[in-house]
């Protein structure tokens, strides 16, 4: 019995196409790779949308809770993320929830009023002004934190330190290429 011969790679094929396929079969098939990865994509970006929405409605619950609005708990949260006990400035909760200073300056007007946090006038510069998160806010939160943990806890179920991880770090790059999008179309615009 003779043994198969061996064909050189290549050999009785279209170039660039090692499966004897034509390189029209090659094109088709590279269409359907990419109309694969823009599906995938759209998906990708409607459970993100979907996600934001779900996550809306969880602060809104919590904010329901201390009877503000949810802008309001979102920054109370970053003055319990951001502070390290000499307050905060308006410019830093501000980049940190992606809004403009003034509406940080009017909502915590308001928070303060309501007894949730302190504006102080920063030492090294009067125009500065530095947040905190009063007694009552402190407590209130803490209060809630019980009921956070067991949420977060049924949300991350399915994820592993590492895993949590690898999709935190997945997310923030995806989230730094999203801000450059932003600006790269304003710039064409």
């Amino acid at each position: 019995m003779a043994r198969p011969r061996k064909v050189a790679k290549g050999v009785g094929t279209t170039p660039g196409d090692e499966k004897g396929r034509s390189s029209g079969d090659a094109a088709k098939d590279a269409a359907k790779d990419a109309a694969k990865d823009q599906d995938v994509v759209r998906r990708l970006l409607w459970d993100i949308a979907s996600i934001n929405i779900h996550l809306d409605e969880i602060r809104d619950f919590w904010a329901k809770t201390l009877g503000i609005s949810g802008p309001q708990w979102m920054i109370l949260m970053a003055l319990a993320d951001l502070d390290r006990g000499q307050g905060v400035p308006v410019k830093d909760v501000s980049t940190m929830l992606h809004v403009d200073p003034s509406f940080v300056t009017t909502q915590s007007k308001i928070l303060e009023k309501n007894g949730f946090m302190r504006r102080i006038a920063s030492k090294d510069d009067a125009r500065v002004v530095l947040m905190s998160l009063s007694d009552k806010a402190s407590k209130q939160i803490s209060n809630l934190s019980a009921r956070q943990e067991l949420l977060n806890q049924f949300i991350f179920a399915e994820f592993d330190a590492r895993a949590l991880k690898d999709v935190t770090d997945q997310l923030a790059s995806l989230r730094k290429r999203l801000e450059k999008a932003t600006l790269k179309l304003s710039a064409d615009i």
